[in-house]
């Protein structure tokens, strides 16, 4: 039996971390679970600030985890959104995803009775930047 966590443990990580988001002026909390090469969950809500381009999103808050906690690629992620179900990463979020996943990596897009749609990386973002491309 593996010791990896289903796709609906993934889900329910992210949307416990959704609970945790700092979401006062769009009231539109956002929560992401990242399993990483390390076999760890990470977790990340998307957290507001007046300024509003300084907030940053769920995706993010969960890849920084992941790098501060010894992770070094997402092999799975599960998103999830209180006020739309299906929620896709934007695209500046699919693109730092990117950076540490694969073409194939799944992402989970969850409602809230749990995942709904996977796709991979390539169908969310099929011309990402490569980052062998600058060294």
């Amino acid at each position: 039996m593996s010791s990896e966590p289903s796709p609906r443990q993934l889900f329910e990580a992210a949307r416990d971390a959704m609970s945790k988001a700092h979401a006062p002026y769009s009231k539109f909390p956002v929560g992401a679970a990242i399993r990483a090469d390390d076999g760890q969950v990470y977790l990340g809500a998307n957290i507001e600030n007046l300024s509003f381009p300084q907030g940053w999103c769920a995706e993010p808050t969960a890849i920084g985890a992941m790098i501060m906690g010894g992770g070094k690629k997402i092999v799975e992620l599960a998103v999830i959104a209180e006020r739309l179900p299906l929620c896709t990463p934007c695209g500046g979020c699919r693109q730092k995803i990117s950076e540490f996943a694969s073409a194939d990596t799944r992402v989970y897009l969850c409602d809230d009775q749990g995942v709904q749609k996977t796709v991979t990386m390539a169908e969310l973002l099929p011309y990402a930047f490569e980052t062998d491309v600058i060294g």
